[in-house]
């Protein structure tokens, strides 16, 4: 009886919820550029100003994640210092300061018959974000959903509902400062998972897309279960391929970092292929830097004969999402062989080749079907704030709609808007 009342109250509150995410979405939609821009700004100025707020509220969360014995990858994510704060309320200004997508013209054109076409970017409407362990993307999703003329429901995880609810508490002070409805932005206030459930079930019409970021368990469970379309990926399996016409000191400096700069980030690379053409150039120096980073490398016989001791690759580690300092290394047939290992396991997220041979990277651009493609650069750019949208929701690597880093434009639709001077259709 305590369970199904439980059931009850949660599928009340989270009903209320939405019906306020809709009702605040209509004033949202047709806000001014400038107060949806004097928001953000307040937002960020709030967060600046509750910093030691935000991290108390963050070292309780820390705490109850130690006692549990997590990774140290996972308390990476959760944890907030004074750069980072500092990076959530940048990434608002820089958010506030990028034009305004809704009612953008995206293409016209003009009719043989005299009718004057638009296609204009509207807002979605609600969005729905489920995400775990990450903190600040209570600040990225909040303010990302608001420029773009959106309401948002953040339902965050247990293990960082501190750290959310002292961050939430500043986005609703900025739009209060800007006159516009609390419930722009709501935090779903409870760990219960049955509020995911709710969310999943689109509130009665209230939720228009879904998007979830965090590990692969939730991310199933959302694109199993979601009743109304959805932003996601399911995991990172991201590969760095080194050509043998690559320059080795720059391919050193460029996997080091995809791999170690954080490695419980979804753009950091999880697979190493070296060109077999060039092996006996390329392997010993980009092993010893890796272990010199401290990362646990599993290797292919073939990359073992050459470095001996490495620990021996199974089919399960090409498959493998470890979000932690170790990564899979194999040799491969140049492009040709990075292109087949690529296509079969990459989960469409990020790749990157590190090669001078410009017809290696014509291939590769061509030929790989990832969202994220890149030559001579990181994989740990794959982040919307590094593409210049002043943050991300998530990484989405479907077809449908948005793809890539999920920024503010990729957070609206849109409509036709056709002009005519009395025309009838024949």
């Amino acid at each position: 009886m305590l369970e199904d009342a439980r059931k009850k109250e949660i599928q009340e509150l989270m009903t209320t919820i939405g019906r306020q995410a809709r009702e605040a979405a209509r004033p949202l939609a047709v806000a001014a550029p400038a107060q949806k821009e004097q928001a953000l700004r307040a937002m960020a100025a709030a967060i600046l100003a509750r910093k030691a707020e935000i991290l108390a509220a963050n070292a309780l969360d820390l705490e109850a994640a130690r006692e549990t014995g997590v990774a140290s990858s996972f308390l990476d994510r959760l944890t907030l210092t004074e750069a980072r704060v500092a990076d959530m309320a940048r990434a608002i200004e820089e958010i506030a300061g990028l034009p305004d997508p809704v009612g953008t013209v995206i293409a016209a054109w003009e009719r043989p018959n005299g009718l004057k076409i638009e296609r204009v970017r509207t807002p979605l409407g609600v969005i729905g974000v489920i995400y775990e362990s990450r903190p600040n993307v209570t600040a990225d999703a909040g303010a990302l959903c608001l420029k773009a003329g959106n309401a948002v429901i953040l339902r965050g995880g247990s293990d960082s509902l501190n750290s959310s609810r002292a961050i939430h508490a500043c986005l609703v002070e900025g739009l209060r400062a800007a006159g516009l409805p609390d419930h722009a932005i709501q935090m779903v206030p409870v760990a219960d998972r049955g509020a995911v459930g709710a969310m999943l079930s689109g509130l009665n019409g209230a939720i228009d897309v879904i998007v979830p970021r965090g590990g692969k368990s939730l991310v199933a469970r959302v694109q199993a279960e979601a009743r109304v379309p959805v932003f996601a990926h399911l995991e990172g399996l991201c590969h760095v391929y080194v050509d043998a016409s690559a320059d080795l000191d720059m391919a050193i400096k460029v996997v080091v970092n995809a791999k170690m700069r954080r490695t419980g980030v979804c753009g950091s690379a999880e697979t190493l292929l070296i060109d077999r053409n060039d092996a006996g150039r390329l392997v010993t120096p980009l092993i010893a830097a890796l272990i010199g980073a401290g990362c646990e490398v599993r290797a292919s016989e073939d990359v073992r004969a050459i470095v001996p001791g490495l620990i021996a690759a199974t089919e399960e580690d090409w498959a493998t999402e470890y979000l932690d300092a170790i990564i899979a290394v194999t040799l491969v047939d140049g492009i040709s062989g990075a292109i087949a290992h690529i296509s079969r396991w990459s989960s469409a997220h990020t790749e990157a080749i590190i090669a001078e041979d410009e017809a290696a990277v014509a291939r590769f651009f061509t030929e790989i079907d990832s969202a994220i493609l890149l030559h001579n650069a990181s994989t740990q750019f794959a982040d919307g704030g590094e593409f210049g949208m002043g943050g991300e929701i998530g990484i989405a690597t479907g077809k449908m709609h948005a793809r890539g880093p999920v920024g503010v434009e990729q957070l609206t639709s849109f409509n036709y808007r056709v002009r005519g001077t009395g025309q009838v259709r024949p």
